[in-house]
This record gives C-alpha cells, structure tokens and sequence, in this order.
C-alpha cells in the first residue's frame, strides 16, 4: 500500500514538473546593465525607468548595475547571474557580443540591442527598437517651424536605432517642406557620452545654417543642448533642440522643442512573460505610435495650431494612410540628407 501511495505521489511531482516546463521559467529578479548613469533624461534613464517599471507591475524586483561604460560587461553579468537575475537586459550596443557568450556559460536569459539576426530560443532576445515613426512627426513638426528652411540631424554614433529615426525624421522634412535642407552630422563612430564632441558638432551644424537640431545621443546630446542654448541662427534668433527617448524639459532653458519619447516599460514586460512562457528568443519586439509608446513631446515653444496640424498626422499613420517604413543601414540614411558633413563622410 505504501509504495502504491509513493508512486502515485511521484507521478503528481513528475506531472507537476513537467507542467512547470511547459509554462516556461519563474523569475524573481530581472537586471539591466547600462553604460551610463541613469540621469540623462535619455536611452540610459528611460531603459531603467522601464526595468523598475516591468518588475514592478510583475511583481519582483529589477536590479540595476548603471555607469558600466562601453568596455568587458562579462564580469557583471557573471554577478548578476550569480545574484539568481532570471534575465539580465543589456543595454547598450557595445553588449552585444559579451551578453549572448554570458547567457550560452550560464543558462540565463540575455536581452541585446541592435542584432536582430542573434535570437537564440530560450537564451538571448533581442530587442532593436524603432522610433522612426515619432521622428517622421518630428520631421514634419522642424519643417513646420523651420525659420532659415534649413534644419540639421546630429547624432553621436549610427546604431541601427538612430540611423531608423535620422530616416524618419528626414522623411517628414521632405513630406512637409521639399525645399528644406537637411545637414547630417556624426560626432565618431560611438560617441555617445561625448558632450564636447556633441556641442562642437552641432556648432557647426548651426554655423551651416539649421536652425533646428535633431540630436540623438545619450550624454553628448547635453553638449547638443548647450550649442543650442549659446549659439544663435544665421537670423539672431533662437535655434531649438528635438530630443530622443526621453523628456530633458527639467534641464532646459526654453530651447527644447519636442522630443521623440520611447516607452521601453512593455517591451520588457513582453520579455518577463515571454520567459514565464517559454517563447523568450523567439520573436522581436516593437515600439509605435499607436500604443503611445512612442511619441512627440508637446512643450510650450511648439505653437497650438502647429501642434494641432501634427497630431492629425499622427493619426493619418495610425490609420494606415501613411506608412513610413524604418531604415537601418547608414548609407541608405545619408543618401536621403542634403549635406554630410566632411566628418561623417
């Protein structure tokens, strides 16, 4: 009678096992590894937000390993597995090689940028997230606005990311205004902290003639700010600033003109159920217009009717009537500018 019970008790463990199997991993921890301080109202800041922001809503915690820099993550990553993170979101481009090396020697589940070819089932999701479609209503909104007809697109490196939004923004230039020149900028090949590199480069930008700047940068984009905020356009008036990911309007002095904000909180709210799931590396995930998780900032320098003629734009993408497709290889971006500058060439 005993053995009959204690094997029927085993088949109720084996079937609950494997029931759990099924459903895919249970976490309590996710970590996000970044490479700046989260304080830059930007792709560091928001991607943290965003990590406490899932584990929240999932009930269970994010740590976060921030200021990292762009060199050898391996032996963080290494800690926080150890630490029991049942994902570990790497979160720059300069990870991409060392976070899918860390998940293949540890079996925990890594989240990369820029490298949609690297899905491996169950280890490594990668998520290169567009927000062309907010950089086109950017595009439209700088032409709009535009007093010298000449805007500039300053970015501090050509991820895939920035490359789709430079596109984008482009494009709705070109859709608003065609007579409107367009100069594309590089500060280096990843400068994404370089302040001093993003003021000079946008100085010239403006020496140019633009009196708008579409700045992508991480840390360099204070620099971006700082040439805004000192340097006068070509007429002695003011050049304004269009931001990315997130909202520096705590920190500006009335040059910021919009933003294009990224919601990164349900891209990894999808990971931590996907993982819950068993599909985790198995899909890519998507940031648009139509769950705001991307959007144009409204700030007080943007007039009401000029607000007014983009949000239907905004709604005209939504609707399908127009559709504007993401663009990620560099050269196939500056092809679409009126001038490169020497420096990018």
């Amino acid at each position: 009678m005993r053995n009959t019970f204690v094997t029927a008790a085993s088949a109720v463990v084996l079937s609950l096992a494997l029931h759990a199997s099924a459903l895919g991993a249970e976490i309590s921890s996710i970590a996000i590894l970044t490479p700046e301080e989260g304080t830059d109202y930007g792709w560091n800041q928001q991607g943290i937000d965003a990590c406490k922001a899932a584990a929240e809503a999932a009930g269970i915690t994010c740590e976060v390993a921030q200021g990292l820099g762009y060199g050898d993550v391996r032996p963080a990553l290494r800690e926080l597995s150890e630490d029991g993170a049942g994902l570990m979101i790497a979160h720059a481009s300069g990870y991409n090689t060392a976070a899918p090396e860390i998940a293949s020697e540890t079996k925990t589940p890594v989240a990369i940028v820029d490298t949609p070819q690297g899905l491996q089932k169950g280890l490594v999701a990668d998520y290169t997230l567009s927000g062309h479609e907010g950089a086109y209503l950017a595009g439209r909104l700088a032409a709009k606005m535009s007093r010298s007809k000449h805007v500039g697109i300053v970015v501090s490196g050509e991820p895939p990311s920035w490359n789709a939004q430079s596109a984008g923004f482009a494009q709705g230039v070109k859709a608003e205004n065609g007579d409107v020149k367009i100069t594309y900028a590089v500060i280096g090949p990843a400068a994404y902290s370089d302040a001093a590199g993003g003021r000079r480069v946008t100085e010239s930008v403006i020496a140019a003639g633009a009196d708008i700047i579409f700045g992508q940068g991480n840390g360099s984009s204070f620099g971006m700010l700082q040439a805004v905020e000192t340097t006068k356009a070509a007429d002695g008036g003011k050049v304004y600033f269009i931001d990315v990911i997130g909202d520096k309007t705590p920190v500006s002095k009335g040059f910021l003109l919009s933003s294009v904000v990224w919601n990164i909180t349900p891209i990894y709210a999808a990971m931590i159920k996907d993982i819950k799931d068993d599909t985790f590396g198995t899909k890519h995930y998507a940031i648009g217009l139509t769950d705001d998780s991307v959007k144009l900032l409204k700030t007080d320098q943007i007039p009401d009717d000029v607000w007014g003629a983009v949000q239907k734009i905004r709604d005209q993408m939504i609707s399908g009537e127009i559709k504007i497709e993401p663009v990620f290889e560099a050269t196939a971006v500056r092809g679409l500018m009126t001038d490169v500058s020497a420096a990018a060439q």
